[in-house]
C-alpha cells in the first residue's frame, strides 16, 4: 500500500473508533420467562475457572518451549563434543563414554530385582529365562543416570546459559490476613489456603517447612482456612486452631493437627489442645460454642473469590501455585520475586 494511502486508512480507522478499545457490551445469552441472562452474568459465573484455564495454558506453553529448548541444547552439546572427540555422531560418543563403561549387574542385583517384581504380584518364569532382560533393564537404568550426569558436565564445559525467562503466573491481589510466622517486613509473603483433613495438605506441610528453612528471614507465611466439602472434620479442626490461637498456641495446635494424619474428631481436638498447653475449659467452650466458625467462613470466602477450588493453594507475592508441589516449584517463584525486588 502507498504510504499516503496507508496514512488515510489509519486516520479513517481512528475516526471510526477502531483505534480505541471499545467497552464490551453485555449481550443476552439466554432467557427464562422473559428474564435475561447476559454475557456479563456468564463471565461472572465462570470467570475464575476461565482464569485458571488461561493460567494453565500459559504454563503449559512455557513448559513446551522449555522442553524444546532443552532438546535443542542437548543435541548441539552432544554434536559439538562428538566432533571434538573425532567421532561422527552423538550416538557413537554415548556408546564410547557411557554405555561401554557400565558394568554388568551382580547376581545379587539381578536376584533382588526379580524378587521385588514377584513380591509385587508379577507372574514371572524362572529367573534364568528372564535374566538377560533383567540385565538389560538394570544397565539401562544406570545408563540414564550416567547420561544425565555426563550431559550436565558437558553443559558446564561448553558454558551453556539458559536465558529463557522462567514462567511466572500473573499476580493477584491476595489479602494476607490470618495467623502468620516470619518477619512482617519479609520481601516474600506466602499465603496458604489449606485444609487439615486434606492428605495433599498434610504432604505439603513438610515442603513448606523446608521452604521457610531455605530462606531464613525472607518469607512471611500466612495460613488461611479452606475446608473442602468432602472433608467433614476439617471445619471444626480449623475452628480449633483459632480457639488455640486465642490462647497464644495457634502454630502448636496447627502442627499437632497436621501430625494427626486426619484424626480430627472433636474429642481428639480437645485432647490435642490440652497436649499443646491451652486451658482446656476455655478451649472446649470456644470449640463447642462455634465461636470461631465465622472466622473460618471468612477465610473460605476469601479463597472462593480468588477462584480456589482445591487445596493446598499458595500465593507467593500474589502468584498462584496450586497443589502439593515440590520445593523446586516454590523456589523458582521465590527466587524470581527476590530477583525482581533486588533490581528495584
Amino acid at each position: 500500500m502507498h504510504v499516503k494511502n496507508a496514512l488515510f486508512a489509519a486516520m479513517a480507522l481512528v475516526a471510526a473508533g477502531c483505534g480505541q478499545p471499545k467497552a464490551k457490551l453485555a449481550q443476552p445469552v439466554a432467557k427464562i420467562n422473559g428474564q435475561v441472562i447476559t454475557s456479563a452474568d456468564l463471565d461472572k459465573e465462570v470467570g475464575s475457572e476461565l482464569q485458571q484455564l488461561e493460567d494453565q495454558y500459559q504454563k503449559q506453553l512455557y513448559q513446551t518451549k522449555r522442553q524444546a529448548l532443552e532438546g535443542m541444547i542437548q543435541k548441539r552439546v552432544f554434536e559439538a563434543k562428538a566432533k571434538a572427540s573425532g567421532l561422527n555422531t552423538p550416538e557413537e560418543l554415548i556408546q564410547k563414554e557411557i554405555a561401554s563403561k557400565i558394568p554388568d549387574p551382580s547376581d545379587q542385583e539381578i536376584q533382588s530385582l526379580y524378587d521385588r517384581a514377584k513380591a509385587g504380584g508379577q507372574q514371572l518364569p524362572p529367573i534364568e529365562q528372564v535374566k538377560p532382560d533383567i540385565i538389560r533393564f538394570i544397565k539401562q537404568q544406570k545408563m540414564q543416570g550416567d547420561l544425565m550426569a555426563y550431559y550436565n558436565d558437558l553443559k558446564k564445559e561448553q558454558k551453556v546459559e539458559m536465558l529463557l525467562p522462567a514462567y511466572l503466573p500473573p499476580k493477584k491481589e491476595v489479602e494476607a490476613k490470618g495467623p502468620a510466622k516470619g518477619p512482617a517486613s519479609a520481601p516474600v509473603t506466602i499465603v496458604e489456603f489449606s485444609d487439615y483433613q486434606c492428605p495433599f495438605c498434610i504432604q505439603a506441610e513438610k515442603t513448606v517447612d523446608e521452604v521457610l528453612a531455605a530462606y531464613p528471614g525472607k518469607i512471611k507465611l500466612v495460613y488461611r482456612d479452606f475446608p473442602l466439602p468432602m472433608h467433614p472434620l476439617a471445619p471444626k479442626a480449623a475452628e480449633a486452631s483459632h480457639c488455640a490461637e486465642g490462647q497464644g498456641k495457634y502454630w502448636e495446635m496447627h502442627d499437632k493437627m497436621f501430625a494427626a494424619q486426619g484424626k480430627l474428631e472433636v474429642p481428639e481436638l480437645k485432647k490435642y489442645a490440652r497436649e499443646v498447653g491451652v486451658d482446656g475449659d476455655k478451649f472446649d467452650k470456644c470449640l463447642d460454642g462455634g465461636d470461631m466458625a465465622k472466622v473460618v467462613n471468612e477465610h473460605h470466602q476469601a479463597g472462593e473469590k480468588l477462584g480456589i477450588n482445591g487445596t493446598p493453594a499458595f500465593f507467593i507475592n500474589g502468584r498462584f501455585l496450586n497443589g502439593a508441589q515440590p520445593i523446586e516449584e516454590f523456589k523458582s517463584l521465590i527466587d524470581a520475586e527476590l530477583g525482581t525486588i533486588a533490581k528495584k
